[in-house]
């Protein structure tokens, strides 16, 4: 049985978001968590109540057994909880005055304000989950779509805690012979004990490459794919806009210049969540205003995800579209060619000299043809070799992914290590960093200092 590490404090805080609403939750964790809860509870004993049962009553203050609110109070007991410890969650009537009145009453009782993330902080000292699975808790209440809340689902499951741990043990396995072999050479051979090393080394880097693989698409799960919008004065940017956002939220005229500054909002496309930014038309202008919105189109385009260059396709190819059409060569973009509903001006000859004809689509803003083939394009562009996101295990973030990078520079060198003929103690030292830079992803070997700062980043209550 799991040891249960548990604080002497008990911690208390609002685990709903601020504001009105039908229903507000105050969560306890500790020690004295039924103690607390109990003294301002009027109803049931909650200390004599089974656990996992939910009770009315009114919460009143001790000190003038005034009512405060009408509430059912949830009991769970411990180690069956989210932090192994007893949890009390108070359900009351949603609102700042009442939920923040109940919490003032439970830190008057003994109880400390929780910091942020500190209830998930102590399910991962508890052994409840690791840290792949801590930061999936953070992912899935962040999650802007459908795949990227399965992404999470599936590493709160543990997935990625499981794939971790068997590459580390078998590392720990051939460590485990390489001392064998140090200890007691009369038992083994050099010979047999270095191929062991240098298959394990390849089989487990192999296992990091293809987790690697995903991690462009997680990272644009978790944190979204910045997509920016560019093109000439009046080729349909807003209107293209508009209608991936399903409302008219840029102003669309036929002046050209209408869009002066850059304009930021989330979309949900085939479950990739896209940050689009509409930027002012890209032209040579003496406004003053006009040319503070050109440079931030320029610097919006160097820092794109994803650039959609939208040309008119009703008129020719001017020099400015060549111009964009060079300058975002090297990103990721797609080449769209609006206004379909108009007749063809531009010379796709000498478009084809100078983007690949699978960037460019035809499209319509207003009559919206051609706006599936854009959201599958843009699907395809990121998820292309990732088929099914709900089985797939995927690394998400940057800590994640520089850990396993790490491992793998340190399987680099224990597999160079051996074909230079270094002696197989040397080479163990990084087989060892390995198994330790692994350990970090699920917090089996990272420091306190990595754990506050990562719990740091929750938000209060949870």
């Amino acid at each position: 049985m799991e040891q249960v590490i548990t604080a002497d404090e008990t911690i208390a805080a609002i685990s709903t978001p601020p504001g009105e609403g039908a229903i507000s939750i105050v969560r306890l964790s500790g020690l004295t968590a039924l103690e607390v809860a109990n003294s301002v509870f009027k109803g049931r004993d909650l200390t004599e109540v089974a656990s996992h049962t939910i009770n009315y009553g009114h919460i009143i203050d001790p000190d003038n057994d005034e009512t405060v609110d009408e509430v059912m109070v949830s009991v769970m007991r411990a180690p069956k909880t989210f932090t192994r410890e007893d949890v009390i969650e108070i359900n009351c009537h949603g609102g700042i005055v009442a939920t923040n009145r109940i919490l003032q009453l439970l830190l008057g009782q003994g109880a400390r304000l929780a910091e942020p993330g500190e209830f998930t902080k102590r399910a991962f000292l508890n052994g409840r989950i690791d840290l792949t699975q801590a930061e999936s808790v953070m992912d899935l209440i962040r999650a802007k779509t459908d795949r990227a809340m399965q992404v999470a689902v599936n590493q709160l499951d543990g997935n990625l805690n499981h794939l971790i741990t068997n590459l580390r043990q078998e590392i720990l396995e051939v460590l485990a012979q390489v001392e064998v072999n140090i200890d007691y050479p009369e038992y083994d051979t050099d010979e047999m004990t270095t191929q062991l090393l240098l298959e394990k080394a390849q089989v487990v880097k192999a296992a990091i490459a293809q987790l690697l693989q995903t991690a462009g698409q997680g990272k644009v799960l978790r944190e979204g794919l910045a997509t920016a919008i560019v093109g000439r004065p009046n080729v349909g940017k807003s209107s293209l806009l508009n209608h991936m956002l399903h409302e008219d939220k840029a102003i669309v005229t036929d002046v050209a210049g209408t869009t002066r500054d850059t304009l930021e909002e989330y979309v949900n496309v085939r479950g990739v969540p896209l940050k689009l930014i509409d930027t002012a038309g890209i032209h040579d202008t003496d406004d003053k205003v006009e040319k503070i919105g050109v440079e931030r189109s320029r610097a919006a385009i160097t820092q794109a995800d994803l650039i959609l260059l939208v040309l008119d396709q009703s008129r020719p190819l001017t020099q400015e579209d060549r111009d964009l059409l060079a300058a975002t060569a090297d990103k990721k973009r797609i080449v769209i060619l609006n206004k379909q509903d108009l007749p063809a001006q531009l010379d796709q000859q000498e478009l084809a000299t100078l983007v690949d004809a699978k960037d460019v689509l035809t499209t319509s803003a207003l009559t919206s043809e051609g706006m599936t083939a854009l959201d599958e394009r843009i699907a395809e562009l990121f998820f292309g070799g990732i088929e099914n996101s709900q089985t797939t295990v995927m690394v998400s973030n940057s800590r994640q992914i520089g850990l396993l990078r790490q491992a793998q520079h340190d399987l680099d060198g224990v597999i160079d290590g051996i074909q230079a003929g270094m002696p197989i103690d040397l080479v163990q030292i990084d087989m060892t960093s390995a198994w330790d830079n692994l350990g970090q992803i699920t917090g089996d070997a990272a420091p306190d200092e990595l754990i506050t700062q990562l719990f740091s980043q929750f938000c209060l209550g949870k």
